[in-house]
């Protein structure tokens, strides 16, 4: 059994409405949820198949950090899938800057928080001091770099370019991983 502590805001939304999401995670994954809605902690018991079973509390991390069911559900899809967070209160001096940082991980209208999505396949949210990204490796990878060079005061045209460039890599791999064996190239 594990045991996540979730922010308190977060918990309705991890139950659902009568119940419904916190029982879609507990038949999905295969994991028994313990909700203490009082102090936002909730135990992740495995009741089905364990490698299933260890997905149960990244899922409920990822609702935690701000991620809608649905999203962090997709850690499911494969073994491969992975729920990563970027934590940007511990690259700011103070509240000010967290502010600001924050402000330029999301971008103007949440254009920057879009193209990463976009770029990547990665889902992309931004909550309370942290930005939690869910994809494939590789795609987890790109959006940390991308956020990491944003904290680090890296100008935005710059970070679209680096997002661009992974984005076109990402795709010749795919298509060098789809061409039939033997066939023309």
């Amino acid at each position: 059994m594990q045991h996540v502590k979730i922010p308190q805001d977060r918990i309705g939304v991890l139950i659902g409405e009568g119940g419904e999401t916190m029982r879609e995670i507990e038949a999905e994954a295969e994991v028994r949820l313990d909700i203490d809605s009082e102090n936002g902690s909730v135990a992740v018991e495995t009741v089905g198949d364990p490698v299933l079973g260890l997905k149960g509390p990244e899922i409920v991390r990822a609702i935690g950090r701000g991620f809608a069911p649905e999203d962090a559900l997709r850690l499911l899809e494969d073994d491969m899938m992975l729920f990563d967070v970027v934590d940007i209160d511990a690259a700011s001096r103070n509240k000010t800057d967290m502010k600001r940082k924050k402000g330029r991980l999301i971008g103007e209208s949440g254009r920057t928080r879009e193209l990463m999505e976009e770029l990547t396949g990665a889902d992309v949210v931004i909550y309370g001091s942290t930005l939690g990204v869910i994809g494939g490796p590789q795609e987890v990878d790109v959006v940390r770099s991308a956020a990491e060079m944003l904290l680090d005061g890296a100008p935005h045209g710059a970070v679209y370019s680096f997002l661009e460039e992974k984005h076109n890599e990402m795709k010749h791999k795919g298509m060098e991983y789809h061409r039939f064996p033997g066939g023309q190239s």
